[in-house]
């Protein structure tokens, strides 16, 4: 998913109906039909065909051998085959690492009963490996478990496995220990880089191989990296990454995807180029024409919404504007993946961020605007697109599943809190250094340093005087525990008032999401990045606290000594209440409009962030991942408390 602004407002599709085709009438690949000339007049459209692919699903197609490929005849537009038949994908993306585990299924359900045959999902490596070397499938990130679901629901699946994937994570899906080394080059041929790839990919691959369609699965193809025509750092970065999956044992269709004006001229042979897009116009195919003039068109993203941002405003998509577009890939047969068709929740600290001119964080909700709701729920595009569907479809649609009901808890109002510097002693042993080290840097984790939370650098001082330093994203200055300004990538300086003893300085840097899209993410070091200094002389000697704010910090954080909550708490500190679930839990959302700026944690599950600066209010809270009757909740507010924690039916986002 490419991290661009908005594109400009498009012809009308009134218009655009007259000159959608133009482009490519002399290019082979203008459908032919007999309406073609009253349809380039605006006068007529083809009539939809209907379609009937009821045996070329992962349940009926037992005997396999040529998988999906495309063929060209010369007579009519080059087309996509499954197993020598004629096929259509209509694909739609779900990310499984995005949806808690146990609503994989309902999802599938409602994507295979709207219609669409095909699955696509993106391929985390941050998340897989999460420390150099090793290795994590299980639970939510059980790739191969999803994979065969789909295929148990009828769907074949689209694997997008990158190494970078953008999809507006973190550093766009690439693990942060590789920004360990400023030597090291991302998304090229770099020595180290690779290096890192092909161990991934010893991992990754081998688990891929039996899902694939000549294999019994049901993966009909391979994406090869990610939108790598906007970058284009290395023109032998991708014929490499070809070859390396061509060599484990990847034996289904590759292809790429690139934004309709990025398209990898000479693209590696043998591997279809797709396209992304958000409106058709009169130059859609024009990029992509002049690279590929023999093969089916696909639209591997068409956004039928977008993803918003802190401070900027929430994103929607008119849903006929989506079913006519939906209806013109389908009456002109071209192949396309809605994106996203559920985009569930970027739960934790999963979320990227974008840089243009400034750097702004992607919110916790990857609802996206998208055919599903955040929960699951149906939308309007939904129901349009699924009558579209029925509409050319020679059999019935499965029926849709019901959906479960949300619930209101009563408000929790936090009893107890700890002040963050209560805290520290419960977080793993601190780093003391001479100069301020950057969260991948940290000797932590094996090695790996600290890939997402908070990092608090702390030293002895005993003069005031100009205060210099660069944090990223956002660092609280405080002498001893009282907050004195706030430092970013505007502000990189802030007047400490002059001491009449020693006090403690105490930095507290955030990394708010690492920028997934462009050159920008080879800079994208989290935490103090150089020296600090007052009044130009460097400070040396800090204590270093990671405060990563995994679960196991929580269970030892629950034998701490907890006060009663103040009325009111200036600084960051820890909030605990509980929510009475009842005998039944179920998916709520969470309202903080009186809290400020931090992080919720459910019996120790880390469900993001909250910000008051919107457009986001509420954070969905699966019901599967609440115990019947009572749940901890404890808040991580960073500047001043609120009252009560409310639920609620519905989102606000």
């Amino acid at each position: 998913m490419k991290s661009s602004p908005l594109l400009s407002p498009c012809l009308s599709w009134k218009r655009m109906a007259g000159i959608f085709f133009l482009p490519f009438i002399s290019s082979g690949f203008a459908p032919r039909f007999k309406q073609e000339e009253n349809f380039m007049l605006g006068r007529a459209h083809p009539s939809p065909p209907r379609f009937n692919w009821s045996h070329l699903t992962p349940l009926e197609l037992k005997n396999r051998s040529v998988g999906l490929g495309t063929e060209s005849t010369g007579r009519g537009k080059p087309h996509f085959t499954l197993e020598g038949h004629k096929f259509l994908i209509f694909g739609g993306s779900i990310h499984y690492f995005r949806v808690p585990r146990e609503y994989w299924r309902d999802r599938l359900l409602k994507l295979k009963a709207c219609g669409f045959n095909t699955v696509t999902t993106y391929v985390p490596w941050n998340l897989h490996e999460p420390e150099r070397g090793k290795f994590d499938f299980s639970g939510n990130l059980d790739l191969e478990a999803f994979v065969l679901m789909a295929a148990e629901i009828g769907l074949w699946v689209i694997l997008r496995p990158g190494p970078y994937i953008c999809s507006e994570m973190d550093l766009g899906g690439l693990p942060s220990w590789l920004l360990q080394d400023p030597r090291l080059l991302l998304r090229t041929t770099n020595k180290s880089f690779i290096e890192a790839v092909e161990k991934y990919f010893d991992h990754l691959i081998p688990r891929v191989i039996p899902l694939q369609y000549r294999q019994g699965g049901p993966v009909i193809a391979v994406q090869v990296e990610n939108e790598y025509g906007s970058f284009n750092k290395d023109k032998t970065y991708m014929p490499y990454l070809h070859k390396a999956l061509l060599r484990r044992g990847i034996v289904e269709l590759l292809l790429t995807s690139d934004g309709e004006k990025h398209v990898l001229s000479g693209h590696t042979k043998g591997v279809l180029a797709a396209i992304n897009l958000q409106k058709l116009h009169q130059d859609t195919f024009n990029q992509l024409h002049k690279v590929q003039r023999d093969k089916p068109l696909l639209i591997m993203e068409y956004w039928v919404g977008w993803f918003d941002r802190w401070g900027d405003k929430h994103h929607v998509k008119d849903a006929k504007e989506v079913e006519h577009a939906v209806s013109e890939f389908i009456k002109y047969e071209i192949s396309f993946n809605v994106y996203m068709f559920h985009g569930g929740t970027n739960f934790g600290f999963m979320n990227g961020a974008t840089y243009f001119g400034k750097h702004s964080g992607i919110v916790t909700s990857y609802d996206y605007d998208a055919v599903l709701t955040e929960a699951g729920d149906y939308t309007e595009k939904y129901l349009k697109l699924q009558k579209l569907f029925q509409s050319v479809s020679a059999t019935p649609l499965p029926r849709v599943p019901k959906l479960p009901p949300k619930a209101v808890y009563p408000p929790v109002r936090p009893s107890l809190y700890l002040p963050l510097w209560d805290a520290l002693s419960y977080l793993n042993e601190p780093v003391r250094s001479r100069q301020p080290v950057n969260m991948e840097n940290l000797p932590i984790n094996n090695g790996s340093g600290q890939s997402y939370g908070l990092v608090l650098y702390e030293k002895s001082i005993c003069s005031g005087g100009r205060l210099r330093a660069h944090a990223h994203d956002m660092a609280q200055v405080f002498l001893d525990e009282t907050m004195i300004g706030i430092l970013n990538e505007n502000n990189k300086d802030l007047h400490i008032p002059e001491l009449r003893d020693c006090r403690y300085l105490r930095i507290l840097v955030e990394n708010q999401g690492r920028v997934n899209f462009s050159w920008q993410i080879q800079n994208e070091q989290k935490g103090i990045t150089g020296s600090v200094s007052i009044n130009n002389s460097s400070l040396e000697g800090f204590t270093i606290y990671s405060l990563e704010m995994k679960m196991s910090f929580f269970e030892r954080l629950r034998s701490a000594t907890w006060k009663p909550v103040p009325d009111s708490h200036q600084g960051p500190a820890f909030y605990r209440g509980t929510l009475k679930a009842g005998p039944s839990p179920k998916d709520t959302f969470l309202s903080l409009l009186n809290w400020n700026y931090g992080f919720v944690f459910i019996n120790g599950r880390n469900l993001g962030r909250y910000w008051n600066i919107g457009p986001q209010k509420t954070l969905f809270l699966p019901g599967v991942w609440l115990h019947p009757e009572d749940n901890e909740v404890i808040l991580f507010e960073k500047m001043m408390n609120g009252s009560d924690i409310k639920s609620t039916d519905k989102p606000t986002l």
